[in-house]
């Protein structure tokens, strides 16, 4: 059974840095995608940052520049540094990945549990 664990989250002063990890687990094969989410109190989920298998990677516009998604493969972990946070980054971030497992022959996606980010002076 693939499981996603978050960890990283916290409170951070405007223009700060916090690093998100996601621990991938289980009967994994493959992970062919792999994404950081947010959402907002009373808003929907959103992307933020998307890392394919190739290596390219695609960014929400309000967090180009300011956020990085990356990979380790050897720990099958993947993280979101986030710098320069601003207020409206306060959200529950979310990771989730495309993966494929020993069980299927199909790629399923899957979610962790979230982590609340709270920028706050």
């Amino acid at each position: 059974q693939v499981q996603l664990v978050e960890s990283g989250g916290g409170l951070v002063q405007p223009g700060g840095s916090l690093r998100l990890s996601c621990a991938v687990s289980g009967s994994v094969r493959s992970i062919d995608v792999m994404g950081w989410y947010f959402q907002a109190p009373g808003k929907q989920r959103e992307m933020v940052a998307a890392l394919n298998s190739d290596g390219s990677s695609h960014y929400a516009d309000s967090v180009r520049g300011r956020f990085t998604i990356s990979r380790d493969n050897a720990k099958n972990t993947f993280y979101l540094q986030m710098s320069s946070l601003k207020l409206e980054d306060t959200a529950v971030y979310y990771c989730a990945a495309e993966i494929t497992d020993y069980d299927s022959p199909w790629p399923n996606n899957y979610w962790g549990q979230g982590t609340q980010v709270t920028v706050s002076s």
